[in-house]
């Protein structure tokens, strides 16, 4: 059983089921995540999400020194990795010794856009000690790396075109986030959202670091 707080977040879901034609709809995508980034703009932000005029953080200097598992980890940012649930599973063997925050996201996903900024600040500030890696559930290759030139982390994101991690996590919607513990035992999934530095950082020393469900 996955275990998930008592919110449940409906948010960019649309895509929760099998269609066909992918390549097709890349246009469609392009058009929902310009969709969602005016929304956001227009809305206003809220915490310390959403500020996408912040400057990218050196994530080399940040992050130099890490253990060796980790800066093997960040020698390949914003790369997408192929093999859905299978890749992921891969990916989190690795780094079995070190908390994991694993974030669900798409290039489609309007709060995605809005989350991401936290996780390129918290990366580059807990990244010596925690593992952050990405998951791109039900995207396009060239949609997801231009999100990714917009927004570059210093990890890499596991491909999940089929929505095999999504539905592994028991995710309602997009963006979730799944903590797992120095064992590897997944802790807790954040279901929507981080809206604040704090709020994020909260969750990654309860679940990751502490270990706490």
């Amino acid at each position: 059983m996955v275990p998930a707080g008592p919110n449940q977040w409906t948010g960019c879901n649309v895509f929760n089921q099998d269609l066909p034609g992918m390549a097709a709809r890349r246009p469609f995508f392009a058009f929902l995540a310009l969709l969602g980034a005016l929304l956001l703009s227009a809305c206003g932000t809220q915490g310390t999400a959403g500020n996408y005029g912040g400057k990218t953080p050196d994530y080399a200097k940040a992050l130099a020194g890490a253990p060796k598992p980790l800066a093997q980890l960040y020698a390949n940012p914003d790369q997408l990795i192929p093999g859905g649930s299978d890749a992921y599973a891969q990916q989190l063997a690795k780094l079995k010794g070190y908390p994991v925050v694993a974030n669900v996201w798409a290039s489609w996903c309007g709060p995605c856009r809005f989350e991401f900024p936290l996780f390129q600040h918290v990366s580059a500030k807990l990244g010596k000690g925690v593992a952050f890696l990405g998951v791109n559930s039900y995207d396009s290759d060239d949609a997801a790396k231009t999100f990714l030139t917009e927004y570059p982390v210093p990890f890499p994101s596991v491909r999940d075109p089929g929505q095999e991690v999504w539905h592994d996590l028991q995710l309602a919607g997009l963006p979730g986030t799944a903590f797992y513990d120095r064992s590897g035992r997944l802790t807790y999934v954040k279901q929507g959202p981080y809206t604040s530095e704090a709020e994020l950082r909260a969750d990654i020393q309860l679940h990751a670091v502490q270990g706490k469900s």
